[in-house]
């Protein structure tokens, strides 16, 4: 793939960005330029545009590279001068030049659905902005980062060698149940030693993110970021009546799964360190040895499917794009960081040779040939998704693969486990989705509840979407702080229920590939070539699916999975 990296036309080729003074001139070039006339209003927005994908890229570059190394003092303020020095130096000239554009008698010129999805976007900027929460922005970016230090620096000593906790999760699907024990109390006391830290550190940015809330005149935090997440397509009552639809439709199948799992391991209940381990007592899953087999495996998977889906991982192997492999000092998860002007995405994970790290090399996978697939798009706010756009790439790449895991799984036996873990977790998981993102709603809701109110409510949710067949007996404490594990709630909050709406969209995807493969393949790249200049109704539907998260779909979707899993016992 030979990409041309676009050229700066507004910006030096040669940019230090070393403080807010290195790029303010340019913002004071666009808010003092005439944009009255059409050609005059596009070309201040492309080079509006090359200026945000510029400022973009360079955050991402300081925190990818914090994220890879979180130990390295010098990182960490290279990440913490752009957050706390010159992003709230930025947010009063982006609301400027909002307000700009919005008064240009030549924005209704602008004619076509992508600018129309866009100007929406612009109004809700404008509307949310206040200049008493640019310093407080600042302080909940820099604050939230602390769960990665924190999270990133748990390890626990296991036969004589210090692992990350990502590494001794591999342990909890050994077949010896002594040995999965061990280990799951260690882990467990290690996440101990910091429940306060975590617990102190959540309390300071629900607090934090609260008063942002008011200062834009809304009554609580959720109210708040549905606009500025710019949910216009769905409500907070969907999400409860989704909510509803996985507790009464998946719960119960899940609950069926374990059942399985304790009759095959002659169990009444399940402890917590069996709840991962194969049930017939079989070696875990074990797909690759090092990071790079893992990649090139899937640069020929991807191949396979479409030959653009592999040229895309090739082009970012070549220019170390890619940080695969789980180390001391890293920060936990996994992530495909969107680079707006070089157009090539980067993939972060910590694989330790589980199947799971290829389902997460796929779905990253799936994320970065989005990027690639919209990378063209004239604007830089064209290639800002909604996450239900961008985890449908993800998700639906997951499953449209399974058909060429034998590429990992040279036996039949294997293979089929594969499919068959990888079908259930798509249904265990939604429980655990909505788990989270009613936790949100509760927390936000009652921003002055105390850590007890707050352990209550977790309490009350892990029954509410819990089967009962984990006994948890002597892991009181590891159970009511099991929530601290969650990434998303420190870091980026409300964005979860994405995941669960996306995953009903990427069945739809892989039930239309089962059928006809080169049509949803193509669809599927219609889609993703889009980025955001559709609404995402339009953009599902271009993907040849339907926008709908009712318990009428969601029950024709789980009909068609049951019968997928029925073809691999």
């Amino acid at each position: 793939m030979d990409l041309q990296i676009t050229e700066r036309h507004f910006l030096p080729e040669q940019l230090s960005i070393q403080s807010f003074s290195d790029i303010e001139p340019f913002f004071k070039e666009l808010t003092n330029r005439d944009i009255t006339s059409l050609e005059n209003l596009k070309k201040w927005l492309s080079d509006r545009s090359e200026l945000d994908a510029v400022l973009e890229e360079n955050m991402a570059w300081r925190y990818i590279r914090f994220s890879i190394n979180t130990t390295d003092e010098e990182l960490a303020k290279s990440y913490q001068l752009f957050v706390t020095e010159i992003q709230p130096h930025i947010a009063p000239y982006e609301d400027l030049l909002n307000k700009k554009l919005l008064a240009s008698p030549a924005r209704k010129e602008l004619l076509g659905e992508e600018y129309k999805i866009y100007l929406r976007s612009i109004e809700t900027s404008v509307k949310l902005f206040r200049e008493e929460n640019i310093e407080l922005q600042s302080k909940i970016s820099e604050k939230s980062q602390e769960f990665g230090s924190i999270s990133g620096a748990q390890s626990i000593e296991f036969e004589g060698q210090q692992i990350t906790m990502q590494k001794a999760a591999t342990f909890l699907k050994d077949p010896d149940r002594e040995k999965r024990e061990k280990v799951f109390r260690l882990m467990a006391d290690r996440r101990l030693q910091d429940t306060q830290k975590l617990d102190q550190l959540f309390s300071d940015l629900l607090k934090m993110r609260h008063q942002t809330a008011l200062n834009a005149d809304f009554e609580n935090f959720r109210d708040y970021m549905f606009e500025a997440m710019g949910r216009f397509d769905y409500t907070k009552e969907d999400c409860f009546n989704f909510h509803s639809t996985i507790a009464s439709e998946i719960v119960p199948l899940v609950k069926a799964f374990q059942q399985e799992q304790c009759e095959k391991m002659g169990l009444e209940k399940m402890r917590p360190w069996d709840t991962d381990v194969d049930p017939e007592g079989r070696k875990p899953l074990k797909p690759f040895e090092s990071g790079e087999e893992m990649l090139h495996g899937t640069i020929n998977m991807f191949a396979s499917i479409d030959p653009f889906f592999g040229e895309c991982l090739h082009k970012m192997d070549k220019m170390g794009h890619l940080d695969l492999e789980s180390k001391p000092g890293k920060s936990p998860g996994g992530y495909n960081y969107p680079l707006y002007e070089t157009g090539v995405p980067f993939i972060f994970m910590n694989a330790v040779g589980t199947h799971r790290d290829l389902v997460t090399m796929v779905h990253e996978g799936g994320h970065a040939v989005h990027s690639f697939l919209s990378r063209d798009l004239p604007l830089t706010g064209f290639k800002s998704l909604p996450s239900e756009v961008a985890e449908l790439a993800s998700m639906s790449m997951e499953l449209i693969s399974m058909d060429q895991w034998h590429r990992f799984y040279a036996s039949e036996e294997e293979l089929k486990r594969a499919k068959k873990e990888q079908l259930q977790t798509v249904l265990q998981i939604l429980p655990w989705i909505a788990t989270i993102d009613e936790f949100q709603h509760r927390l936000y809701e009652n921003p002055e509840h105390t850590e007890e109110q707050r352990t209550e409510i977790w309490l009350t949710l892990l029954d509410k979407y819990g089967t009962g067949m984990v006994d948890w007996s002597g892991f009181k404490a590891t159970r009511e702080k099991s929530w601290q594990r969650q990434l998303h709630l420190f870091e980026v909050p409300f964005y979860y229920i994405e995941y669960g709406i996306a995953q009903l969209g990427a069945l739809g995807v892989w039930m239309n590939y089962k059928k006809e493969p080169i049509k949803a393949v193509e669809q599927y790249k219609s889609a993703l070539a889009l980025g955001y200049t559709r609404s995402i109704p339009a953009i599902y539907t271009t993907a040849g699916i339907r926008f709908d998260f009712s318990k009428e779909n969601l029950r024709e979707l789980v009909t068609f999975v049951k019968k997928e899993l029925e073809k691999l016992q």
